[in-house]
């Protein structure tokens, strides 16, 4: 296992819809791994494929009893609204409240290639739809009003000057 390198904002790589996962083996559960170790080591809940440089379909996410590997994930149902706070491992960390669906059930595959349906409310669900957006080359400040984009977009930038 090994710590990757977190892309962040505005790598082209975190725009880009993920090409499908299609081989289910020992490499991609040693990514998986790396992904999770990645995630733990930044004190995230999710990280995706685009996050550490890889067009891919595919997510980790640990989060509110959630632990799971999701390779061509679709977020196939939605209910209810919930707006939270939401950051980005590779946005700093800058937190907008950001309108999600308060629950949402997810379909993906595992790291076998298993196909799975994972229904969550609240915090994993949040998770289920960022990170899956991420997989389709979204970021969750794309889901903002224009200005406060921006807003969030110049925060990240100032904090990382300052490092």
């Amino acid at each position: 296992m090994a710590i990757r390198k977190i892309i962040e904002y505005p790598e082209k790589v975190l725009a880009e819809v993920g090409k499908p996962v299609t081989v289910f083996n020992e490499e991609l559960e040693n990514l998986c791994a790396d992904m999770f170790e990645t995630m733990y080591e930044a004190e995230g809940v999710g990280l995706a494929a685009q996050q550490i440089g890889l067009a891919l379909q595919l997510f980790v996410m640990d989060c509110e009893g959630i632990k799971l590997v999701a390779a061509n994930p679709e977020i196939i149902a939605k209910e209810g609204e919930q707006s939270n706070p939401e950051g980005c491992l590779s946005i700093g960390k800058v937190p907008a409240v950001v309108v999600r669906a308060e629950k949402a059930t997810l379909r993906a595959q595992d790291a076998k290639g298993e196909w799975f349906e994972r229904e969550a409310t609240g915090y994993a669900a949040r998770c289920f739809q960022h990170e899956t957006d991420h997989c389709n080359g979204k970021l969750f400040i794309d889901h903002l009003p224009k200005m406060r984009r921006e807003m969030v977009v110049k925060r990240f930038q100032k904090e990382k000057n300052w490092k």
